[in-house]
């Protein structure tokens, strides 16, 4: 069965910077990968609003290009991997395990999506859907050394299991993500989108998450915590008062336009109102 094939390519080039397809080679990748991450914002807010989080390839492109809207690994990386395969890479899915914030070895579900891409006999693993740490540069897969990127560097470790993805945090290399490489189909994605987008127990149904990178800095959004986080500074922080300040930054620091829709408003409102009680109880 042939891959699915992009309907608004023109437009997605423009919006990373390319009037013209460029050539299939790893400066390409690098500058895809740090444009798309820096273009489209990592976002939860249609899982927030209880709307299905549609992932074939017509209805992210609608989302994330005509809507002018983000979206998460399901998303964004299902949106970079028809990119990749239409400008000629040899690219296909791999999907992962998400430890970021547990205790070192622990085993979570299968509910990330990334791609496995590879250059003149070089495998690397390209990622534009990771949230507040999303890699900023496809990382060579068969390497055990630092990889530096615009931002963290990152090292990948080969197990048993497969591999670890691990970026330095403040000193400490911490580990992000557990993958490997086996072959998946769109049913498998779908699996771990529904778990993602519906499960009462999954913090994307919990929490507006919203992040993007820029040149030197990462801004995230965590319910009403604010925060830009540049290279090698202190990171600015501050919460945001109410929903009205909330659409407006979504706007202003994320490019995105949030969608009219009363559910999502009230859900954001009540994300906000913990943040508003602490603040002025201090």
């Amino acid at each position: 069965m042939s891959e699915p094939r992009l309907t608004h390519l023109a437009l997605y080039l423009q919006r990373l910077g390319y009037d013209a397809p460029p050539a299939p080679t790893l400066e390409t990748l690098r500058l895809l990968q740090r444009r798309h991450t820096s273009a489209f914002a990592f976002e939860n807010l249609t899982t927030l609003s209880g709307e299905p989080v549609l992932i074939d390839l017509p209805s992210v492109e609608q989302k994330v290009l005509l809507e002018n809207r983000g979206g998460y690994c399901y998303e964004l990386n299902n949106l970079f991997l028809a990119l990749l395969q239409e400008l000629g890479f040899e690219a296909r899915g791999i999907s992962g395990r998400v430890v970021m914030g547990q205790p070192e070895g622990a085993w979570t579900a299968r509910t990330h999506r990334l791609s496995l891409v590879t250059l003149d006999g070089v495998r690397y693993i390209t990622d534009v859907g990771f949230g507040g740490m999303v890699p900023t540069a496809p990382l060579i897969l068969d390497s055990t050394t630092e990889q530096p990127t615009p931002h963290e560097p990152y090292r990948i470790e080969q197990h048993d299991d497969g591999y670890t993805l691990r970026a330095n945090v403040a000193g400490e290399w911490k580990a992000m993500y557990i993958f490997d490489l086996q072959r998946q189909e769109d049913i498998d994605y779908s699996v771990g989108n529904w778990y993602v987008s519906t499960h009462p127990e999954s913090s994307f149904r919990k929490q507006l998450m919203v992040a993007r990178t820029g040149d030197g800095w990462r801004r995230t959004l965590n319910n009403a915590s604010f925060a830009i986080h540049r290279v090698g500074r202190e990171s600015e922080r501050r919460q945001v008062a109410d929903v009205d300040e909330l659409v407006a930054l979504l706007a202003r620091e994320f490019g995105i336009r949030v969608p009219e829709h009363a559910a999502l408003k009230r859900v954001l409102g009540r994300l906000i109102e913990p943040a508003q009680e602490v603040s002025q109880s201090s």
